[in-house]
């Protein structure tokens, strides 16, 4: 449930300590023109995507949790091969890209789940590095 006081409707991330975040949170939530969506991700939310993260278990579930943080944070999750050769998941990329309101931690947090089930579930990578045609359109 949100706070009465809070302009919002819906509950909003807590504040971090100072200096320990750059997410910006003052400046959105005084910002009446600003997308709010980042705000929503509190860290119970954090712990719920995280969760979520962990049990996907294709590289099309992995594209709709992407296509979720897009619509509900209006944040893009990127998850693609990195630029040099990719011998392990440390080659793909995954990032959480920086959008105001959105926490640090939480873009730390995202990633690392992702980095974490792909580690656990090759297949996933496996149909991302397919996916960008890494493989050359050769059955293996």
């Amino acid at each position: 449930m949100s706070d009465p006081a809070s302009p919002f409707p819906f509950p909003i991330r807590t504040e971090c300590p100072p200096g320990a975040c750059v997410c910006e949170r003052d400046r959105v939530m005084a910002d009446p023109q600003a997308d709010h969506r980042p705000l929503a991700l509190t860290r119970q939310q954090e712990q719920k995507l995280v969760e979520r993260i962990e049990r996907i278990e294709s590289y099309a579930d992995l594209q709709h949790v992407q296509a979720l943080i897009q619509k509900n944070l209006g944040a893009r999750l990127r998850v693609e091969p990195g630029p040099n050769e990719v011998r392990t998941v440390r080659g793909i990329i995954v990032v959480l890209e920086e959008k105001p309101g959105l926490c640090k931690k939480a873009r730390q947090a995202v990633p690392s789940a992702v980095r974490r089930r792909l580690h656990e579930r090759p297949d996933i990578a496996w149909a991302l590095l397919d996916a960008h045609d890494l493989f050359g359109g050769q059955a293996g």
